[in-house]
């Protein structure tokens, strides 16, 4: 069992940079792939990023391309999502997913594919 715990959350003028962290523990981090989401009021949680095992590939949502960056340290089992040029669009609850899957490179969009999830964090861009 994996757990994750995201953080680095707040309120940022659009324009700003925000870096989230996810923690993990309870399982060898590097078994996994990891996944960023995020969900904003009345809308579907969505696709932003998504980073392999090794950290070698990376995927962006395409709304965030040349603005967010993915990274990760498995020595520290943890995530990274840096967020620069924040616009009010990207206000939404980020959660942060793991897939020990062989086929991510398949599904790494899809939600429903992950099997572990944090709990959160909010993020708020004000125009």
């Amino acid at each position: 069992q994996v757990q994750l715990v995201e953080s680095g959350g707040g309120l940022v003028q659009a324009g700003g940079s925000l870096r989230l962290s996810c923690a993990a523990s309870g399982g060898t981090f590097s078994s996994y792939a990891m996944g960023w989401f995020r969900q904003a009021p009345g809308k579907e949680r969505e696709f932003v990023g998504a980073i392999s095992w090794s950290g070698r590939s990376i995927y962006y949502e395409d709304s965030v391309k040349g603005r967010f960056t993915i990274s990760r340290d498995n020595r520290k089992s943890t995530v990274y999502l840096q967020m620069s040029s924040l616009k009010p669009e990207d206000t939404a609850v980020y959660y942060c997913a793991a897939d020990g899957e062989n086929n991510w490179y398949k599904t790494y969009m899809n939600k429903n594919e992950y099997d572990y999830w944090g709990q959160g964090t909010q993020v708020t861009v004000s125009s």
